[in-house]
């Protein structure tokens, strides 16, 4: 038989999981490749994902409402026509196992699943994790056989497990409110955020793995906070130390970032913690984030280049076209007119519009641009793609641009909507900023960081060729780009051509 593994995907550069809120699809229904095959809710994306294959919906292996971790197999299907479906003796049971850990082995006491296709695991290079409760053959004080429904409760997500082993929390304390009292995402937060009176404090600070697979040795570290007088002392009867002494520190801590197959291992440095300081666990957004920042740092050899542009034609075109545009209610920012110049940047060097396979360097026919759109008051940002720009119009760019930024902040995008950029856009000066030396999105080679656009004086020719300070509006650009193929000379032949085409924009092209 051959079966194609449905995964969770990865709906933005810092989305760790996803919500599977809908099948739409039933086991034993033929599929068509792209089909719509089941609904997913993410932080930043509400989407419909695609069958990656025609066949047969052999197994459901995530059920509605589970939260997965991105790349957890939430199903299969069956590609050879006529093959008999796989199904479980009981709804359930498929369930329980696709809950489980991803590891290689499974784990004693398990139930076993229904006879499939055996899929081949690649062995983290890491030693196996420590049982977790409701693993073994007995299980809770009465030393009997565990029940399904308490290896369900324990048996939760990956990421659930993460979170409780962080916040060293054992799973068979917390509420459930999943299927047989089943620990879920929002269960495990809100026992963090509101544990029981007789529930010990636990550590704080663990170890933080973002890929999934626990460090040989966890870090804790365990805080304490002096109570606070019942009055103030006599500052006169008080001896005052000539340096407050350091709170616990956190352990060293070593972070496996994933690269290209890889694990890099960054060792986190130590923090002294003080009592009037104040301590916050990242969200998996923001760790998320980090694993892919570092990640691009790693692979590309980061450089910055930056230039001026005058955009005072392009203030006069965009005050003449502003009404015409806004007739076919379209708004005119200055977006579209430096899609545009990147485009025609971009075919004179394709360089820029290229990626790193290894040893080879991959330009791609398709000019794609990735757009950063800040989201959540500017706390979480997410790259929808501008699929084709270069066979768009000045309308068709604004029209698209304009469509994929009101769809992110609605938490409306499609999955095709951030995928396949080839090159990246950030507009660091809408938050008046002079510029910024963005990070590349990988894998791409290069990502242009636009500074805010505003009036300076500068030094002019008039008519009679005559110096003289005039009063322009000027914006910096800055270009990261990736040196292991792209030179300073190819960026800054880039750079000017970009400059080129917006100093002096052809109306022919509006």
């Amino acid at each position: 038989m051959a079966k194609v593994d449905v995964i969770m995907p990865q709906m933005g550069e810092s989305i760790a999981e996803g919500t599977l809120t809908k099948w739409l699809k039933s086991v034993g229904e033929g599929i068509e490749r792209d089909d719509d095959l089941f609904e997913i809710s993410t932080d930043k994306v509400d989407a419909d994902i695609p069958a990656p294959a025609s066949g047969v919906l052999a197994e459901i292996l995530v059920q509605e409402g589970e939260t997965v971790e991105v790349n957890t197999i939430v199903g299969r299907i069956e590609t050879e026509a006529g093959a008999e479906v796989a199904l479980a003796a009981a709804p359930e049971a498929p369930t329980a196992e696709a809950s489980a850990a991803p590891a290689p082995a499974v784990a004693a006491g398990a139930e076993a699943p229904a006879p499939t296709e055996a899929v081949v695991e690649p062995t983290p290079p890491v030693v196996a994790p420590s049982p977790e409760p409701g693993d073994g053959v007995g299980d809770g004080d009465s030393g009997g056989p565990a029940t399904r429904e308490d290896r369900l409760r324990t048996r939760s997500t990956p990421l659930v497990r993460k979170i409780a082993a962080e916040h060293g929390i054992d799973i068979a304390r917390v509420p459930g409110t999943g299927l047989a009292g089943r620990v879920t995402r929002d269960d495990i937060l809100a026992y963090i955020d509101n544990p029981p009176p007789s529930a010990g404090a636990g550590p704080d600070v663990a170890s933080e793995v973002l890929t999934g697979v626990e460090p040989e040795v966890p870090a804790t570290v365990t805080r304490t906070t002096a109570a606070a007088p019942a009055t103030i002392p006599d500052a006169a009867a008080t001896p005052v130390a000539s340096e407050a002494p350091d709170l616990p520190r956190t352990e060293p801590r070593v972070r496996r970032i994933p690269i290209h197959g890889a694990t890099l291992d960054v060792k986190l440095p130590n923090v002294p913690i003080r009592e009037s300081d104040r301590i916050e666990e990242m969200s998996r957004v923001r760790l998320r984030t980090m694993e892919h920042m570092l990640m691009s740092k790693r692979i590309s050899a980061h450089v910055t280049s930056v230039t001026e542009v005058d955009f005072e034609r392009i203030v006069r075109l965009r005050r003449a076209l502003k009404g015409k545009f806004a007739e076919q209610g379209v708004k005119l920012t200055y977006g579209p007119f430096i899609y545009r110049a990147i485009v025609e940047g971009l075919r004179d060097y394709p360089i820029l519009n290229a990626s790193v396979d290894g040893s080879r360097i991959v330009y791609h026919g398709d000019i794609n641009l990735g757009i950063a759109v800040a989201i959540n008051d500017g706390t979480e940002l997410i790259v929808p793609v501008l699929k084709n720009a270069d066979r768009l119009s000045l309308m068709g760019l604004a029209q698209g641009a304009n469509e994929l930024a009101e769809k992110a902040r609605s938490r409306s995008l499609d999955f095709d909507d951030i995928q396949g950029g080839t090159f990246t856009l950030t507009n660091v000066g809408v938050f008046g900023n002079l510029f910024g030396t963005p990070i590349i999105n990988q894998p791409q080679v290069a990502i242009l960081g636009t500074g805010v656009i505003e009036k300076r004086p500068v030094v002019a020719q008039d008519e009679h060729g005559n110096d003289v300070i005039a009063i322009r509006h000027r914006s910096y650009f800055g270009l990261s780009y990736d040196h292991r193929v792209v030179d300073g000379a190819m960026a800054a032949f880039f750079l000017n051509r970009v400059q080129e085409i917006l100093e002096n924009f052809p109306e022919e092209s509006v």
